[in-house]
Parts: C-alpha cells; structure tokens; sequence
C-alpha cells in the first residue's frame, strides 16, 4: 500500500476524482459533419513535418493544405496504434502482484484511451478513408531477452508516457488553433484534457519503478535501460515522417523527402521543441543521458 501523503497516491486520488467528474460520453459529444472542405487547413502549420524546410516553401497554399489533410489523418492513425498497443500492456497489469495501488485508475485510464482510440479511428476513416499502417520499427530492448518484471514494466510505462507527450504537445497546439475547423480543435482539445491526467501519472510511476530498478539493478542495466529509451523515444519522433503521407499529398520521390527531412537541421530543432518536456523530465531522472 501506497503511503497516502505519497506523490503518486496523492496524483492517483486527484485524477481519479477528475475521471469521475469530467466523464463524458464521446458517442454523444462529438457531431461529426459529413465531410470536411480539402481547401483548408487539417494541422496547423507549424506542426507539420515540412515547416520552416525548403520543400514548404516549394509547394503553394492548396498543396500545403492537401499535405496537411494526409498529415493530420496520419497523426491520428500513430494514435490508433499507439493506444492499441499501450492498452495491451496496461491491461496485463491491472489486479496484479505490485500493481494494486494503480488498479483503480487503470480501469479509468482503460476506458479512456479505448474511447480516444475510437474517435481518432472515426475521425481518420471517416474523412482520410483509411487508418495509415503502423511502419514505425519496432525497438527491441538489445540485449535485454527475459527482462525482469520490475524492468519490462518500467519500459511499458516510461513508453507510454513518452508517447503520450509526443501526442499532447500536438493536442494542446491545435485544440486552441482557431485556423482549424471546429471538429479537429475539439478531438484535440478533449483528447489534451484526457492524457494531461495520464501525463501526471505516468511522470509518478515511472520515477517509481526507476527508483525500484535501481535499487535492485547494476549500472549496466541501467544503462541498457537509458539507451533502450533514447532509441525509442528517436523512433517514435521519426514515425511522424511518413513516405506514404507525401505520396497522398502528390509530393514527388516521397521516399527522398523523408530522407532529406530527418537530416534537416531546422527539423531536428523542431523535433526536439515536441519531445523537450521529456527530455527535461527524463534527464532530470536520470533516465536520460
């Protein structure tokens, strides 16, 4: 049992208040139009793979708002198999040995993401006509077969929450970016009030599991651990690139392009505006180089 004057039992109590209170019903909250006009803007774009690049400047206004669609759909579709695949791993752990503290919120936290995975999957079929293929690599722990149970859990959760602040940094842009239609501010707006609950929990359970590992774990595990982490928090930046996104888009040698903006500079600054409040927090852990 958690110490009830403990961070992480105190953020468990306040966000599990918070789930109860501000539930909604998303089949009845969200209005969706019929369709969306392509002559307009689907993400902001700011937050587009190819801001501040040559290639932007390149293309004209209604080709940067057809690359905007296809991006947009894209994002929501890395949402659908992100969520699936955190689920999956969340769900193992409820009512299980070292996990009865979190149980709780986990049925909230379940309920939740199998709700936003709903709505970006009714969002990307219904105007993108497809949900985009998970071609992010997968990023095997190296050297790390049969993990213990301490360490497999602290990547499950330390993955989670670099995912979901990857997705919040969009979120919180384009859920006030008055540019958008109402539909894409309000997905991102409510999906922000969801995961800024998950983020807060997350950020406690992983420095509670990392303190454990430590404790019970030689330096070359650790180390194993924070290159695991670097190397997965740079695939999961590199999966916002799709080829088949600027295909869709009609931009020319997709594949070309992709290359050419993973090695841009104003790119890599970009990059690490999103993934700085990791960053920060991972390194203030230790968890980071």
């Amino acid at each position: 049992m958690f110490d009830p004057q403990s961070p992480i039992a105190q953020t468990l109590d306040r966000i599990i208040g918070m789930s109860v209170d501000t539930y909604y019903n998303p089949y009845k909250t969200f209005q969706w139009p019929d369709s969306l006009p392509d002559e307009q803007w689907w993400m902001s774009p700011e937050l587009m793979t190819i801001h501040g690049t040559a290639l932007e400047r390149d293309l004209s206004e209604k080709q940067l708002m057809t690359l905007s669609k296809w991006e947009s759909i894209h994002f929501y579709s890395l949402n659908v198999h992100g969520i699936r695949d955190l689920l999956l791993e969340v769900v193992k752990r409820v009512h299980t040995p070292g996990f009865e503290d979190e149980s709780e919120f986990f049925h909230h936290f379940v309920g939740e993401e199998n709700e936003h995975m709903w709505f970006f999957a009714t969002f990307c079929l219904k105007y993108g006509k497809k949900i985009y293929l998970d071609k992010k690599i997968k990023i095997a722990p190296a050297e790390m077969a049969e993990l213990p149970a301490d360490v497999e859990s602290l990547l499950v959760f330390a993955r989670v929450l670099i995912f979901e602040e990857i997705v919040d940094y969009f979120n919180q842009r384009m859920g006030r970016d008055e540019s958008l239609h109402p539909i894409i501010r309000q997905v991102n707006a409510i999906h922000h009030q969801d995961e800024s609950r998950h983020i807060a929990f997350g950020r406690e359970i992983v420095k509670l599991l990392w303190d454990g590992v430590r404790e019970r774990h030689p330096a070359e595990r650790q180390q194993e651990i924070r290159d695991y982490l670097a190397r997965y928090l740079q695939a999961s930046i590199q999966s916002l690139y799709s080829p088949a996104v600027y295909a869709d888009a009609g931009v020319p040698d997709p594949y070309k392009v992709r290359t050419a903006l993973l090695a841009d500079p104003v790119r890599h600054e970009a990059d690490a505006r999103v993934i700085k409040r990791t960053t920060d927090f991972s390194s203030s852990q230790g968890l980071l180089a």
